[in-house]
């Protein structure tokens, strides 16, 4: 008797057809995938214009103001002298990913911080723009399970 196991078998036709829906949905999850990027830029976007969520981005150095007063440039927005990296963000998605991100080749640095400049002189403080809220994190689930159901 212990070496058999035991087998149970349940034959109800709805749950297997909500299963089967389920299996069908996950075989590309690209509409999903475009809403969460959607929820990703919408999210960069609402940090670019508050200039950080939750907690405020570090204030520009008073050498950088003073130069941007120079150049009429000030006062104005933090990483937005041009708006060349805002505009910079772009979204990908696909069957089984969401991305946002940034070509240009100073964008990191100003997301993550470190040392700039000529000989590395300059420390920026790290202004994280691809920064998700829980409040983000909430609706990418709901959005999910809102894919799983219908």
């Amino acid at each position: 008797m212990a070496d058999k196991p035991i087998e149970i078998q349940i034959d109800n036709a709805e749950v297997q057809e909500r299963l089967l829906k389920i299996a069908e949905k996950t075989q590309s999850l690209r509409p999903l995938m475009k809403n969460i990027a959607g929820i990703m830029s919408y999210s960069t976007e609402e940090n670019f214009k508050n200039e950080g969520r939750p907690d405020k981005w570090t204030d520009l150095a008073e050498s950088t103001k003073k130069q941007r007063e120079k150049k009429k440039k000030w006062p104005g927005q933090i990483l937005q002298v041009e708006g060349k990296l805002a505009a910079s963000i772009n979204t990908f998605y696909d069957d089984d990913s969401a991305i946002i991100g940034s070509n240009l080749d100073y964008a990191a640095i100003h997301h993550l911080g470190g040392q700039a400049g000529k000989n590395k002189k300059v420390k920026i403080p790290a202004r994280p723009y691809l920064y998700l809220s829980d409040d983000n994190f909430k609706e990418i689930l709901q959005e999910t399970e809102k894919y799983l159901k219908d």
